[in-house]
């Protein structure tokens, strides 16, 4: 501000603009940390940051077989087993002693292309075990980095083999495995989650700058019933460049609807296969949300109208199908990062601000709901907030209820 001096800009000068050249002061407030509660304990993050080393997994996942395939690793996979055992066993994941395989790449293919070799290696799996897959293939690669074998493999495994693959370098296994890691002890003391609502989180990608033609992908996750902690994901392409979701609701010829929630309403359950079936089905009981709280990125504030008109009309359309009698309330929320707004500490300037900020008042919208809130803690530059706009909240949230709940969900 001191280098640019627009004080002496004649332009501003002439049309009577000027530029405070100081910051604006507001007054904010900082959130505690939840505390979070791991399989043989609790703990407190400090500074937004936390480790699960020598913690037990709050819920440990099972693997009731593995299978492990080398990519010319030169390393002891016997070792490399035993490793990943004991590392299952500090967190309580149970894990065999043994691979139910191992594949060893063929010497000939080492130097063919990558998607020869991980052809090759998919042809051996599927040769030995087409009737029983894996639960999980775990994948050693002889590079440390940049491995080329990484990307045509996790495609193949995923996509064809159909089985979760773990890849890694020829290193001894660390602690980092697969779970539920840890709760927050303080989900019982938010009101919002009591009621157990299902929480979506919808974004649009539309790829790289000058790609016109490559159509976008929309992307869309919900919360489990029993579990905050866990989502499923359902994607769908739309028309390049288009921020709207299309395919929320869509039905087809037959009747039924071919959306993102994929209402089938000849199912004796009123679901199909995605994302609303998922929270019915997996409920015990079964039951049907009583809330929806929706969390939007990458819309702009002239988007905002369009989200309620077009995706939230959606959302009714696909919800109704299920049946008059099921109504539950909405909370439609958007979240922003591409902003300019910064804040800072007015005592310590240099600093980021703590995890947990919030800012409410001067710098928002006096006639809408939003505000600030800087959750994570800024390790590198400075922290830029995430800007949250309540287009409706028909629950009745208190400020601070959805203040919690957001600054909760930023640490599970």
């Amino acid at each position: 501000m001191r280098i640019s001096n627009y004080a002496a800009e004649p332009l501003l000068r002439t049309c009577g603009i000027t530029i405070n050249n100081e910051f604006m002061q507001v007054e904010g407030r900082v959130l505690a940390a939840p505390e979070l509660e791991f399989g043989d304990g609790e703990d407190f993050p400090r500074n937004g940051r936390w480790n699960v080393k020598d913690k037990k997994f709050s819920n440990p996942v099972t693997i009731k077989d593995r299978v492990v395939v080398n990519f010319s690793a030169r390393c002891n996979i016997f070792d490399l087993c035993r490793d990943l055992v004991k590392c299952g066993e500090m967190k309580g994941i149970e894990i065999p002693k043994f691979p139910l395989c191992t594949f060893e790449e063929d010497p000939q293919y080492r130097r063919a292309p990558p998607p020869v070799r991980v052809d090759k290696m998919a042809d051996q799996v599927m040769s030995r075990l087409r009737y029983k897959p894996p639960t999980i293939i775990l994948c050693v690669f002889a590079d440390r980095k940049n491995s080329e074998i990484y990307g045509p493999w996790k495609k193949k495994a995923l996509v064809e083999l159909g089985v979760v693959s773990q890849c890694l370098a020829p290193q001894r296994a660390n602690e980092h495995l697969g779970g539920v890691n840890h709760r927050l002890a303080v989900e019982r003391n938010i009101p919002v989650l009591i009621d157990k609502p299902i929480i979506f989180g919808m974004d649009v990608y539309h790829g790289s700058p000058g790609q016109s033609g490559v159509p976008s992908i929309a992307a869309v996750v919900s919360s489990r019933p029993s579990s905050i902690y866990r989502y499923r994901a359902s994607v769908r392409s739309q028309s390049p460049k288009v921020e709207m979701i299309e395919s929320l609701y869509k039905p087809l010829p037959t009747g039924e609807d071919g959306g993102i929630f994929r209402l089938d309403v000849h199912d004796i359950c009123f679901f199909n296969k995605e994302l609303l079936e998922e929270f019915y089905k997996s409920s015990r009981p079964p039951v049907k949300p009583s809330q929806v709280i929706v969390f939007r990125d990458g819309v702009s504030e002239s988007q905002f109208k369009q989200v309620l008109n077009i995706e939230f009309e959606q959302i009714l359309q696909a919800c109704t199908a299920l049946g008059d009698s099921w109504s539950p309330k909405y909370t439609i929320i958007i979240a922003q990062k591409n902003h300019h707004t910064k804040f800072f500490q007015q005592e310590r300037p240099k600093d980021n601000v703590p995890p947990g900020t919030v800012g409410d008042s001067k710098v928002c919208d006096p006639r809408y709901y939003d505000f600030y809130m800087c959750a994570q803690n800024g390790m590198i530059g400075t922290s830029r907030p995430t800007h949250y706009h309540v287009l409706l909240d028909q629950n009745a949230f208190t400020a601070d209820e959805l203040q919690e709940l957001i600054h909760s969900l930023s640490y599970v």
